[in-house]
């Protein structure tokens, strides 16, 4: 009789099998799709950031002079989109926005000066607000027109360029409603010797 050769022992104490099935290979199908859902996966995780950037951030471009001095013509400045859907606009920020195109061909800077509810007007350069006189904590570059006064209706802004004597803005045209605000300017980026936070000294100061 011939002896058959023991199998080793197995330290877990449960005997092993071995099998000579060849090893399974996925189709080529399985394979591509796999790759596929791997590279959609890749493209998505790099342009997630770039979406959210331009969903809450907007680069734009300062054109003209109406917002001398604070800002220059080709300023270009970042414009926080996200702060007003967490809070309301207040009295000094400086905001971009769209207008109708018989306003303008594109969209404005301007600063805000009278908020909803207020009663504005301007006597030969000075504002009042609910027949207050407005102290401005920012510098502007002088004027001299008048307007009669005018409620800021609900949902509304008056708003005004800080080179008052040169800026199409309420005084012309009239009220802005909220829902054409884009965003509230937040920093300079060019030219880059101007690089910088918009200085919270760019605000009014409160109504008395």
């Amino acid at each position: 009789m011939i002896d058959q050769p023991k199998m080793p022992e197995d330290p877990t104490g449960k005997l092993s099998t071995l099998t000579n099935q060849p090893e399974k290979i996925p189709p080529r199908s399985a394979t591509w799709g796999v790759f596929i859902r791997e590279l959609f996966e890749s493209i998505g995780l790099a342009v997630l950031p770039f979406f959210v950037f331009q969903s809450t951030i907007q680069k734009t471009l300062v054109e003209g002079s109406s917002m001398e001095p604070t800002l220059h013509n080709h300023e270009y400045v970042l414009v926080d989109k996200i702060s007003y859907h967490l809070g309301a606009p207040q009295r000094g920020d400086v905001i971009v926005f769209h207008v109708p195109p018989e306003v303008a061909q594109a969209d404005l800077i301007k600063r805000i000066i009278g908020l909803q509810g207020e009663k504005v007007e301007i006597r030969q350069g000075k504002i009042y607000i609910n027949d207050q006189l407005l102290d401005s904590r920012y510098q502007i570059n002088a004027y001299t027109y008048s307007m009669p006064p005018e409620v800021v209706g609900p949902g509304q802004y008056f708003v005004l360029g800080d080179n008052r004597g040169n800026s199409n803005d309420s005084h012309i045209w009239g009220m802005l409603p909220r829902e054409n605000i884009v965003g509230k300017a937040w920093v300079k980026i060019w030219p880059l010797k101007e690089w910088g936070l918009m200085p919270a000294t760019l605000h009014a100061a409160a109504v008395p």
